[in-house]
């Protein structure tokens, strides 16, 4: 039993692409609470705030999604009922002349601890959760209907708002169950991006606490440079406290697909071919995912169907090897289009060259889609098979490269015991705004691929590998992807050389954004970007080319 949920969980987590990628590392650090001078404490406790600070059993706040990493817990913890507070804790931290800083954290989707740290005051942000639907925009949107969130409402709840009004924003994560705040400090893909962008690129405006501990309202054309920083910027620059986000009329409901392949070459073909420009009438959602050719894995065949039942190891062609290919789109449509979908659903399908005794199809209402993750994650939880240790890799490889990393790593390191979703789609890279803090693959093609190993570690007792080689099969993978141009998605690095390189051309106007919206390198020192220490000061020309702080 416990092997068919898993592997209808690969179906549900497909595209689940959290608030962040692993620290390829263990540690086995206590939980004791971060230590924190009486002078400090008494200052924060002397703060006139509306919400409140809790000095004490601040445990909770060290937990993440990944479970890769016991980390000490934070010293402090703000429950803040404004923006204000946030503001106010900020400030306060940035005058004090010792080694304290501030991290945002939602959830704590996160797979690598980033949003703890030692010396660290953690502000819950989803004490701030209100949405107001705008459905007739106003002046300043020229009419465009939008959302406004706070910085820790959940997508989830953004959407059930948004549809009350027959409205929904255009770009999402595959799990809904993530901050405003978060994801917007990320990217947020899945498979609408090729379309219309990532969640930072349907974005029209920010209010945002800098590191300076200012408030500040941005847009593309007011205070853009912080607008545009903020947006990927990992935390690094300010924390977003709301969002104003663009919506769309909402589908009512949504076919729903999955064909098989057996060659790479002609998957990638077929997916090119419906992100690319010169297809007029393509589908809402496309993304893909490798299988293994195996029903008795968790990734294997049997998972693709929507009803197992469905298929039988005498469908799959004697052509088939190790590992085959599922293309995953979706075509929203209204009941007035449902006599006619039929045709017009063929008509898109035709072009396409998948096994056609291979494809599957079910329909649902387009809530039910987006959150298709939940009801899974509702029976896991249930039975101690949701929070686990999440060793993930988040990968962009450019279109040039992704058929050699089919054959250096899909074809030779996916083997029967790399158990887990691992997705594949490609996106158009003219839908990200160069001035995002966001680091894609600066080769000159318009096309890059999305790559997503979302392994999980079961109990001892399901049996699988184990955590150390999960993680040793990342290194791998990261081993072989930097000689070609690959960037990690929602990276976690040691130290400062790989930031450097990671942010590539990116990297000197970053640093420059540092010091002007956090010179005192207050928030998210967890991302071992930029480190805070008492006394020191920010030297852009250090930090620049790569040294610490101190040198």
């Amino acid at each position: 039993m416990a092997s068919r949920i898993w592997a209808h969980l690969i179906v549900a987590l497909l595209g689940c692409i959290l608030a962040s990628c692993l620290r390829v590392c263990y540690s086995d650090s206590d939980s004791r609470r971060s230590p924190i001078s009486p002078g400090d404490r008494k200052y924060l406790e002397s703060l006139s705030l509306q919400g409140k600070l809790t000095f004490e059993n601040t445990t909770a706040s060290a937990k993440d999604w990944g479970q890769l990493r016991r980390v000490t817990a934070p010293a402090v913890v703000l429950h803040p009922t404004s923006v204000d507070d946030i503001a106010t804790v900020v400030r306060s931290v940035a005058r004090l002349e010792s080694e304290l800083t501030v991290a945002a954290r939602g959830l704590g989707s996160s797979t690598g601890s980033q949003s703890q740290a030692r010396n660290r005051i953690v502000v819950e942000m989803t004490s701030l959760n209100g949405i107001m639907v705008a459905p007739s925009g106003d002046s300043a949107s020229n009419g465009v209907p939008f959302v406004e969130a706070m910085g820790g409402a959940l997508w989830v709840d953004v959407l059930k708002a948004s549809l009350e009004h027959r409205l929904a924003p255009r770009s999402w994560t595959d799990y809904l169950y993530l901050t405003v705040g978060g994801t917007l400090s990320n990217a947020g893909v899945s498979g609408q991006t090729f379309r219309h962008g990532p969640e930072v690129s349907n974005v029209l405006q920010l209010e945002v606490v800098t590191g300076k501990g200012e408030v500040v309202q941005c847009t593309p054309t007011e205070n853009s440079e912080l607008f545009f920083t903020v947006l990927g910027g990992l935390g690094q620059f300010g924390i977003i406290t709301k969002a104003r986000i663009l919506l769309e009329k909402a589908p009512q409901r949504v076919r729903w697909m999955r064909a098989l392949y057996t060659d790479f070459a002609t998957f990638k073909r077929d997916q090119e071919l419906l992100i690319g420009s010169a297809v007029t009438k393509s589908f809402d959602y496309v993304e893909g995912f490798v299988v293994v050719n195996n029903e008795n894995v968790i990734n294997g065949w049997g998972s693709v169907p929507f009803v197992r039942s469905e298929v039988s190891e005498a469908m799959i062609p004697s052509s088939a090897g190790p590992i085959m290919y599922c293309l995953e789109v979706t075509k929203a449509y209204s009941t007035a289009d449902l006599q006619k979908l039929d045709d017009v659903v063929e008509s898109m399908l035709a072009p396409l060259s998948f096994h056609r005794e291979l494809l599957f199809k079910t329909d649902t209402t387009y809530f039910k889609f987006l959150d298709r993750v939940h009801e899974l994650e509702t029976q896991l939880r249930s039975r101690g098979l949701w929070e686990i240790p999440h060793p993930w890799l988040n990968i962009f490889v450019p279109a040039s490269a992704i058929d050699r990393f089919d054959m250096l790593v899909f074809k030779r390191l996916v083997t029967h015991e790399f158990n887990g979703p691992i997705l594949v789609y490609p996106v158009n890279k003219s839908q990200w705004d160069k001035r995002l803090s966001v680091a894609i693959p600066e080769s000159p093609e318009e096309i890059f691929y999305i790559v997503a190993f979302l392994r999980n570690k079961l109990p001892d007792a399901h049996g699988g590998p184990s955590l150390s080689s999960m993680l040793e099969d990342n290194e791998k993978i990261l081993r072989i992807c930097e000689p070609l141009q690959c960037k990690q998605y929602l990276p976690h690095y040691q130290d400062r050389s790989r930031w450097k390189r990671h942010f590539g051309i990116k990297w000197e106007t970053f640093v420059q954004n540092k010091q002007a919206f956090d010179p005192n390198v207050i928030l998210s020192s967890s991302q071992n970007i930029f480190s805070r220490r008492r006394g020191s000061k920010f030297s852009i020309a250090n930090i620049a080319h790569g040294q610490s702080q101190d040198e």
